[in-house]
């Protein structure tokens, strides 16, 4: 087919005005937008926490977004699914930052993960933030600059907890089993409740570890059987997401429940959802949030945060939640802060920090970037009053409290946690400081 060479000449000039206007567009909306990268768990057997980042993540975007964004700029979230896996991790937020080009990272759901997670920005030179993530190593021996961790840590939740149980059930008195999870957060939060709890004496107060990520139903097995022969009074499970609840629907079906006191040191709404209200009843844990405590304490923002929450998704926002939705708060308060997204300008903005978002005062602390906050250890509520719910979701009565700053390692403590390791005692200085 003969084309004149006119019309040759008019094609090619609409093809180079349409690359042109598409390159605009592309340079004008990257002026526009900031991104943000979220690694979380969307698979994986703590998928049920990562669904709850996931949502709280979406409601905070569109609420910020929907008031002008982060100095102008509207966020833009880019994911990735961590699967709790380390060496996905490491793949997933290597391209998060140098294909992606965001300018922070958060998430989490397993400590390994984050320390995983944050260890690349630190190289990068990017801002992290931790949602879940337990283990006390991820504010101690694995802290650095560029890494803070909104949630409270083991060390914490332990302390609280143990304050609770050593009123009833004495290590002196009582015996105590742990059945805990190989990897960072199963082992400082072990070592924490058996510190807190004085049942430090593994003769006498036995344990047993768990795979950590592909645990099967068959390793539970053996350790609920395991478990049964040593009878102990207090079972403390030390797992998480999904491995906590196939471990207790079978230390239920074992009648493990009528003979002794099962704890959670760190306990989830979507952990006691997975359980069911019939297995979680009767349960203890600790936790730094629950949607019950803005409404019995009379906190603005918490419940106006629940209500959005509920409205969007028929369900109300579990600790994960919370904490997804706090960070993007944060980060875009410190950027304003700052006036800049520049990391080092924010995160200088961050560090010694006081605000006050869904609870009572928080801290984001100088020294470690410990999220500083009270302390909840709550008992799983009979069935009957689950069920009551409209969502079928009031599992938590808060039975006790205690401040950040008392449920928090001492600099002292910390300190002395980084010279054995080896570690500095000041976190890395920026150009200048």
């Amino acid at each position: 087919m003969f084309i004149p060479n006119y019309l040759k000449s008019i094609f090619k000039l609409i093809i180079i005005l349409w690359v042109s206007l598409l390159i605009t567009f592309s340079v004008t909306f990257a002026d526009e937008v900031v991104k943000i990268g979220l690694n979380y768990p969307k698979t994986g057997p703590y998928s049920v926490q990562g669904l709850d980042q996931w949502r709280a993540t979406l409601l905070a975007v569109e609420e910020i977004n929907a008031a002008g964004g982060i100095l102008g700029k509207k966020i833009q979230i880019v994911w990735r699914d961590s699967q709790s896996k380390v060496d996905v991790t490491e793949k997933n937020v290597t391209e998060l930052i140098e294909m992606e080009n965001v300018n922070m990272v958060f998430g989490g759901s397993a400590s390994s993960v984050a320390i995983a997670a944050g260890e690349i920005c630190r190289q990068k030179g990017v801002l992290f933030f931790g949602t879940l993530t337990y283990s006390t190593a991820t504010t101690g021996i694995q802290a650095h600059r560029y890494q803070f961790r909104e949630c409270y840590n083991a060390w914490m939740g332990a302390k609280a907890l143990s304050s609770y149980l050593k009123t009833l059930y004495p290590a002196d008195d009582n015996k105590y089993f742990y059945i805990t999870a190989d990897y960072t957060w199963g082992h400082t939060t072990e070592s924490s409740m058996r510190l807190f709890s004085r049942s430090g004496n593994t003769t006498i107060h036995k344990g047993i570890r768990t795979p950590f990520p592909n645990a099967t139903d068959e390793d539970f097995r053996k350790a609920i059987a395991f478990a049964k022969i040593i009878k102990p009074d207090v079972l403390v499970l030390v797992l998480f997401g999904k491995d906590m609840a196939n471990a207790i629907r079978i230390a239920t079906a074992e009648g493990l429940k009528k003979d002794m006191q099962i704890v959670v040191p760190n306990i989830t709404l979507g952990m006691a959802e997975s359980g069911g209200p019939k297995v979680m009843e009767g349960i203890i844990g600790a936790l730094p949030w629950t949607w019950r405590v803005p409404y019995k304490y009379n906190y603005p923002k918490g419940i106006e945060f629940i209500e959005n929450f509920s409205n969007k998704y028929n369900r109300y926002p579990s600790t994960a939640s919370a904490s997804a939705y706090t960070i993007l708060y944060q980060y875009k308060d410190a950027v304003e802060r700052a006036k800049t997204f520049e990391t080092t300008a924010v995160i200088k903005q961050l560090e010694g920090y006081k605000f006050t978002s869904l609870k009572d005062e928080q801290l984001w602390r100088a020294f470690d970037h410990q999220n500083i906050q009270t302390v909840y250890a709550v008992k799983c509520k009979p069935e009957h009053e689950v069920l009551k719910d409209k969502y079928k979701l009031d599992y938590f009565e808060i039975i006790g409290i205690m401040p950040g700053e008392e449920a928090a390692r001492t600099r002292i403590e910390w300190n002395a946690v980084r010279v054995s390791a080896g570690k500095s005692t000041v976190l890395k200085s920026f150009p200048g400081e």
